[in-house]
């Protein structure tokens, strides 16, 4: 008989639990049985293992196999336990010596070939192994990613046999390096204030709205510049602290690995689903609890255009959520939480045409389809928006009386917002 533990990390919300891989070798009839609440991907785990092994040259005895994932009780999804999994069954035969075991997580998918391929949720198992005191091994693409983690010691490796050969201490595995941006984002300067002709309302309720972090709601006819003054506004936020963007950067690793999306944050995210999005892809949830665009807006900016033609249940879910700071999603074996502190802004037209209250008079709605039409937005959720503002259109002859005159700059508005929050910081 022979006992072998090794340590992974599980996916749950922005959190990355313990799980023990136990692998008990003993005499039988030749099986390989894996048990501790598995999802259809770690059930399959059992032939990839096989060919893996045999790919990477290694031979296990024809011995009754089990592998156990404790705890039990914790739901676990996806071939993030390939890995572990094979170096318990060959710590178990012997092949790596168990104690260089005990100071060391592993996470990885196996392809067939032995190779390691990626898998979600690097930097918070990275984070939690570091507070448990120990290294991690990663497949070669989630390794930078995950070495941004404060006080963690992160291995990179491009296959099971490199891995073996670091265990056996043949040859050391490369230390994972994070990935410093070559590039400074454009995503500020690409929406500029000081390209907003007109509309000082609308300015000024962009720079109270950056200083005081109040959710906003735009209201005016096609085309007087809602989207474009609500682009505007992460370019008027202070920059992302270090602990802000670590946050967004676990939050963001749950869904995709960074470099798939955007790299490290250096800028506050600016997120704009289509009115179409259901409930669940805007605040989070499904089979597999994951984040959604409030919680992917986390300390940036969640805009919803067209508010009255979003379906009343998403919106309606967004009502707690504004609240409390975080989205709270509950399963029958789970409840994740996921932080969710956007600042939101929003915009409607005033009518079903879009022209009611227009210098024009080109509006026909009568009165009681525009009340519908307004009605939409349930009063729960309008109260929990602090600002309210309504924009003109802007007429193309005034455009065109000073067509080379440039309002105040991102830039400068920044520093005003900047210092008042500092204001605020001291007054509180």
């Amino acid at each position: 008989m022979a006992l072998a533990l090794v340590h992974s990390r599980a996916r749950f919300g922005v959190r990355a639990p313990e799980v023990r891989v136990e692998v008990f070798m003993s005499g039988g009839l030749p099986q390989l049985t894996i048990a501790g609440m598995t999802g259809t991907a770690a059930r399959e785990s059992r032939e990839r293992l096989r060919a893996a092994l045999q790919a990477s040259q290694f031979e296990l005895p024809a011995k009754r196999i089990t592998v156990n994932l404790a705890p039990a009780e914790l739901p676990k999804d996806g071939a993030r336990f390939d890995l572990p999994m094979a170096i318990g069954l060959l710590a178990a035969a012997g092949m790596v010596p168990v104690d260089a075991l005990r100071d060391v997580e592993l996470l990885g998918e196996l392809s067939l070939s032995g190779a390691l391929r990626s898998v979600r949720g690097g930097l918070p198992a990275a984070i939690a192994a570091a507070e448990a005191g120990r290294s991690l091994i990663l497949p070669e693409d989630d390794a930078p990613e995950a070495a941004h983690a404060a006080r963690a010691t992160v291995f990179s490796a491009r296959t099971l046999a490199q891995v073996v050969a670091h265990l056996r201490g043949e040859r050391a595995l490369p230390i994972a390096r994070a990935r410093v941006a070559t590039e400074v984002s454009k995503e500020r300067s690409d929406s500029d204030l000081a390209d907003v002709m007109g509309q000082p309302l609308g300015r000024r309720a962009l720079e109270v709205a950056a200083a005081g972090s109040h959710a906003l709601r735009f209201i005016g006819p096609p085309g007087c510049g809602k989207t474009m003054l609500a682009r505007c506004l992460p370019g008027l936020m202070p920059d992302l602290t270090n602990a802000e963007a670590l946050e967004l950067a676990v939050i963001r690793s749950l869904v995709s690995p960074l470099q798939d999306s955007g790299g490290w944050p250096d800028v506050r995210p600016f997120r704009a689903p289509l009115h179409g999005a259901s409930a669940v892809a805007l605040v989070g949830g499904g089979s597999i609890p994951r984040p959604g665009e409030l919680s992917l807006a986390h300390h940036g900016v969640l805009f919803l255009d067209e508010l009255p033609e979003w379906d009343r249940r998403a919106l309606e879910a967004l009502r707690e959520p504004l609240e409390s700071g975080q989205v709270q999603i509950a399963r029958a074996a789970m409840q994740v939480c996921f932080p969710a502190r956007p600042l939101l802004v929003t915009a409607m037209n005033p009518c079903p045409c879009g022209w009611a209250g227009d210098a024009s008079g080109r509006c026909d709605c009568p009165e009681d389809a525009v009340a519908r039409y307004q009605g939409r937005v349930s009063g729960p959720l309008l109260d929990r928006i602090d600002l309210h503002v309504s924009l003109p259109r802007v007429r193309g002859v005034d455009l065109m009386a000073a067509p080379t005159q440039r309002g105040e700059s991102s830039a400068s508005v920044r520093e005003r917002v900047v210092a008042a929050r500092d204001r605020q910081v001291l007054r509180q």
